[in-house]
């Protein structure tokens, strides 16, 4: 009984601090993106040589989109003739960096974790975008038309600040709403593990001892198709229950930057052999990232 109230405690509580961040740090990016047109953005990241590359990563960091709004503004930035290295940057950095994950980290599992974090997958996603274009990545786009579907973009944005505000909390909501089954999934899974799972089973398996465990975790992510905030409660717990911090880092960059539903949208814009890329760009980073964590901390 005392387990069961544990696990539905540590449900209630993540799940009430996530919803408060969520909402209020989605508020907070949708009102500065209302100060930044997709026509300025695409100015800054033109004909700007590597600087386009972190451009494009800052841009994917900054916006807390998901596949179905991330992939039409893909193609948006290549039709715009934005260097493909830079919008490379901007694909990879885009499912797993935003301020809402980094918030999440700070307060689930501190500032040094979210700091290296934020390190490791902003210049893995400049370092990438550049190797993938000297590559000749460029001449694996698809010719094919997507049409934006943002509903910011659709409706006349106030020139008042509070009108500004308002909007940017309903938007906030809508995003919140639409990764609402996720966050729950997320959270219950992570309560579950920490009131239920075997330490032992998890210390033999994904311990710090295990040398195979980071890139295990990171293929385990794969099918997953968990959001970075959903994945980080689920990490939380597993390293309660002894999981290295390298494995919990693999899994979430993982499941958040491979997930199969995502993979075949990209596949909607990108051949075959650009979409294996790009999955092994966010293996490789899992598991560098994963081995780095272990070694820091």
């Amino acid at each position: 009984m005392n387990t069961f109230i544990n696990t539905l405690k540590y449900f209630v509580v993540i799940t009430a601090e996530l919803t408060v961040l969520f909402v209020g740090i989605s508020t907070i990016v949708a009102l500065i993106l209302l100060y930044l047109p997709e026509e300025k953005i695409r100015n800054w990241m033109l004909g700007r040589g590597i600087w386009g590359n972190f451009i494009g990563a800052f841009i994917g960091a900054l916006t807390p989109f998901c596949a179905c709004s991330t992939i039409p503004l893909t193609l948006g930035f290549l039709k715009a003739g934005i260097t493909f290295g830079a919008v490379m940057s901007f694909v990879i950095s885009s499912p797993l960096l935003n301020p809402i994950i980094l918030a999440i980290m700070v307060v689930l599992m501190g500032w040094k974790v979210a700091i290296i974090y934020f390190i490791i997958v902003f210049f893995g996603a400049v370092f990438f975008g550049v190797i993938l274009e000297r590559s000749g990545g460029e001449n694996l786009v698809k010719n094919v038309r997507i049409t934006r579907g943002d509903n910011l973009e659709d409706e006349e944005i106030p020139k008042a600040l509070m009108g500004k505000l308002k909007l940017s909390f309903r938007k906030a909501l809508e995003d919140f709403k639409a990764v609402l089954i996720y966050l729950l999934v997320g959270v219950g899974i992570g309560a579950v593990i920490y009131g239920y799972l075997p330490q032992d089973l998890v210390l033999k398996f994904a311990g710090p001892d295990n040398p195979f465990a980071i890139p295990i975790a990171a293929v385990i992510g794969i099918p997953l198709y968990i959001r970075a905030e959903a994945a980080i409660p689920i990490g939380v717990a597993l390293m309660q229950k002894g999981m290295s911090v390298g494995a919990v880092i693999a899994l979430i960059i993982g499941g958040a930057g491979m997930a199969i539903p995502e993979m075949s949208m990209l596949a909607s814009i990108f051949k075959g052999k650009l979409v294996a890329a790009i999955v092994a760009v966010i293996f490789v980073t899992a598991v560098m990232g994963g081995y780095i964590f272990n070694l820091v901390l």
